[in-house]
């Protein structure tokens, strides 16, 4: 029986898709974890979409799941809806970066892909969201990603932003404040090795500022 692309199987996919992305297997207690649920519902689940038609993951009992084609392709059509619609809440409507990652979230189940195409075709056809993320193109397929973690930046080496992580509101409140933003330069001035903590001079700002892993390890630059 051809499966029903539910918001909780929407869900299932979009997370191990994000999960893989380090190329490993996702594990059930990584996806429970994620979902706030049981990892004995989680395994039942990952059964159920192992054995649909068509198979949307391939999953080994202690070794992880991965996608299939079709499951891949099923969470890309999601992960774009939501971030277009984190931009259009952005660009149209004027919510701030740090507000549209759980309105996304709830959206991006229910809208058309008539209504996706108009929304990218008034944004101009972004490549990226808000926060700098890639969004998978028109047929699904991800633009490759080159950026690298802040934290691997040293003394007098430049970057640029590219992309930030998105789930934590008050980390992207912070960031907006000290100008750590996708797009800006930012040189770093010191690196320290007890600690790991980098001198940043950013952009458009007067004074350096100090950024422990806790951050630079959610901000991705390329040079």
């Amino acid at each position: 029986m051809r499966e029903i692309l539910t918001q909780s199987i929407q869900d299932y996919l979009k997370h191990i898709y994000e999960l893989n992305a380090n190329g490993v297997a996702a594990s059930t207690n990584d996806l429970a974890l994620r979902l706030n649920i049981a990892p004995a519902s989680v395994t039942g689940m990952l059964q159920r979409l192992a054995s649909s038609k068509p198979p949307f993951v391939v999953y080994k009992k202690h070794q992880g799941v991965t996608l299939t084609k079709a499951g891949e392709k099923a969470a890309l059509e999601v992960i774009r809806h939501h971030r277009l619609l984190e931009l259009y809440l952005v660009k149209a409507l004027g919510y701030s970066w740090d507000e549209v990652h759980h309105e996304a979230d709830k959206l991006e189940h229910v809208i058309s892909e008539d209504f996706e195409s108009r929304i990218a075709e008034a944004l101009g056809n972004p490549t990226r969201d808000p926060h700098g993320e890639l969004i998978p193109t028109a047929d699904l397929t991800m633009p490759t990603d080159e950026s690298r973690p802040l934290a691997s930046l040293r003394t007098d080496e430049t970057a640029t932003v590219k992309r930030v992580a998105d789930d934590d509101p008050a980390l992207l409140r912070h960031l907006q404040e000290i100008g750590i933003i996708p797009e800006v330069k930012v040189t770093v001035k010191n690196f320290s090795e007890f600690d790991g903590n980098l001198t940043l001079q950013v952009n458009g700002r007067k004074s350096n500022v100090v950024l422990g892993k806790a951050i630079t390890t959610q901000v991705f630059v390329d040079n």
